[in-house]
Formats: C-alpha cells, sequence, structure tokens
C-alpha cells in the first residue's frame, strides 16, 4: 500500500508541474500454447494479461515518466508475478534518442529469436538499465545495457548488454546484432558454481520490398554465432557458428514466413532452445486480425521441424495502447 500511495503522488506532482502531462495505458492479451516433444523445448500454455499504466510529462525532447507493469497469468493468483516500478527519463530527437531506468523492453530491444526468445517479453517485459539508439537516412544502431540480477547471498549477478542496427540502401540492407550474457557468483560463493559468459552474434543482409504496397516480401540470409565460457570449466570458449535464412511474404491481413538454421547448436542465456539443433526449421501462417492505429491484433500458426519430428505451436497477441 505504501507503494501504491507513493505512485499515486508521484502520478499527481508530475500532473500538476508538467509543461506537457501524458497519460499510456497498454494492455497485452497472451494467447501462446506450444505442443514441444523434440527434448529442448518445453511444451506449456500461457494465457494471460500483461497491462502497464504511466503518467509523465514531455517538454523539449526531455521525457520523464513513472508507472507499475504487471502479468497475470490466466488460472493464477493475482501475486504470483510481482508488479514491477516503471521509471525512467528520455530524451528523443530526429537524430538520437536515449532512456535511463526501468522502461519497456517492446519497441526497444528486437533481436532474433535464436538470440533472445520471445517469452522474455512475457516474463521479462522491462529493461532496467540504459539504451541509446542514432538514426538517419543511412539506418540506425542501437546499444543497451540490462542488469538481470542484483547480488544478493543467493541470487548472482548477472547483466546483458548488446548493440544491434541496420544500414539500408534503397531495398537492400545490413544488419548486425552483438550480445553478451554475464553471470556472476552470489555473494555466498557455492562450490561446484562458476562464473558463465554467453557471447554472440549474427550479420544477415538481404533485401525488401512492396512496403507500401498490400503485397510486401522480406528476404534475409547470414551468418549466426554463439561463444560460451564457463570458467574453470570449459578452458576458454566454446564456438558454434551456423547459417541463418528468412523469408517472409505478406498480403494485407495475411503472411507467409519460413526459417532455416543449420550449422552447431548455438548457446545463448535466453535463445530459443530450438536453435541447440544442429538442423532447424520453421514454417508461420500468419493472419492479422485487427490493424487499428491503437490496437493490433495477430494470430499465428508455427510448424517446427527438428529430428525428423514436427511439433507445432500457436500464439495469438493483442495490443492495445491508449
Amino acid at each position: 500500500m505504501r507503494v501504491i500511495f507513493l505512485f499515486l503522488v508521484m502520478v499527481a506532482s508530475l500532473t500538476v508541474s508538467s509543461q506537457k502531462p501524458e497519460f499510456r495505458f497498454t494492455m497485452e492479451g497472451i494467447g501462446d500454447n506450444r505442443e514441444f516433444h523434440n527434448g529442448q523445448s518445453r511444451s506449456q500454455t500461457i494465457l494471460g494479461s500483461l497491462g502497464s499504466a504511466l503518467a509523465g510529462m514531455t517538454f523539449d525532447g526531455h521525457s520523464l515518466f513513472a508507472g507499475i507493469s504487471h502479468l497475470l497469468e490466466f488460472g493464477s493468483s493475482i501475486d504470483f508475478h510481482q508488479p514491477k516500478l516503471v521509471l525512467y527519463y528520455g530524451y528523443e530527437d530526429p537524430i538520437k534518442a536515449f532512456r535511463f531506468g526501468s522502461f519497456p523492453r517492446r519497441g526497444t530491444v528486437d533481436f532474433p529469436l535464436a538470440m533472445l526468445a520471445d517469452t522474455l517479453l512475457y516474463y521479462r517485459p522491462l529493461i532496467e538499465g540504459m539504451s541509446g539508439k542514432l538514426s538517419g537516412d543511412w539506418g540506425h544502431q542501437l546499444a543497451f545495457v540490462d542488469w538481470t540480477g542484483r547480488q544478493t547471498g543467493t541470487v548472482r549477478e548477472s547483466f546483458m548488454a548488446g548493440t544491434s542496427g541496420e544500414i539500408a540502401v534503397k531495398k537492400w540492407f545490413l544488419q548486425n546484432y552483438v550480445l553478451l550474457n554475464h553471470l556472476a557468483h552470489p555473494a555466498l560463493k557455492i562450490a561446484g558454481q562458476h562464473i558463465k559468459d554467453y557471447f554472440g552474434y549474427a550479420l544477415l543482409t538481404g533485401f525488401r520490398s512492396g512496403q507500401d504496397q498490400p503485397f510486401r516480401t522480406e528476404i534475409k540470409g547470414g551468418l549466426l554465432s554463439s561463444l560460451f565460457r564457463e570458467r574453470s570449466v570449459t578452458g576458454g570458449f566454446q564456438a558454434s557458428y551456423g547459417l541463418y535464412l528468412e523469408g517472409i511474404g505478406s498480403y494485407r491481413n495475411y503472411g507467409l514466413k519460413a526459417t532455416w538454421f543449420g550449422g552447431d547448436p548455438l548457446q545463448f542465456a535466453h535463445g530459443d532452445p530450438l536453435y541447440r539443433f544442429k538442423n532447424y526449421v520453421r514454417a508461420d501462417a500468419l493472419w492479422y486480425f485487427v490493424n487499428h492505429k491503437n490496437v493490433k491484433g495477430r494470430f499465428n500458426w508455427s510448424f517446427h521441424a527438428v529430428s525428423g519430428r514436427i511439433d507445432q505451436s500457436q500464439q495469438l497477441s493483442l495490443i492495445v495502447i491508449l
């Protein structure tokens, strides 16, 4: 109750003193069913609502927002997941953007699923750290730091840092992704527990066409790599390399997407486990059933082929932003 009271006081003070008071409400409906029997990914059904309410002010490109973000998984008690405090300062102009504090992950960081799985958007929807982005006619480049574990007697210190960007020339583009995850010791060291470092990158190139037309396409491919080290165990970094291809075509509210990965099993701290197979094929049928400026709805039916087995999953996402 004390936290809620302080939050309401903060909202009131921001509203009174701000140059331009703003209120933002976001609700994401989550329907995610995964029927996996491949030995790496866990079968599960995730149903819930992820909501956030923010209040703040903007002035001369500067912004300050405070609020609450909370995930309610259907079938669980309201306190199954603890509410998260959203509190950040931001600055934005046509060339650069910067945020510091606790702010939404969606719309800020976008990496291939091999490097960052989509469940991170459900269970860790906030970045707790900072991000900076440069943009221009040439493309854009983003860098971020996310502090994922504050060291205690039992909790291991950990953080995630990365950069991603794209250089575009007409229809052609070159994308880069670099990601680091560091997992250190808790304050009370546990016998047999060692520091772990995950490092990886992707370099992809391709082309996209028809972005302003009913029929749109994008094809890209390139190199995916991961390096993993468990200190005092692996004797250095273990490197993995693979080829990645992705193609997507859409017409109005419907789309098809195909993905292929082939190479060494990848090791990322928060990556999709299906990329731990040497050969992975995925096909998605997409339906964008709502396409309003404040409401976005998408359903995709996915098929996953690994080790001669085909699994499937279905995802429904409904995002309302006011």
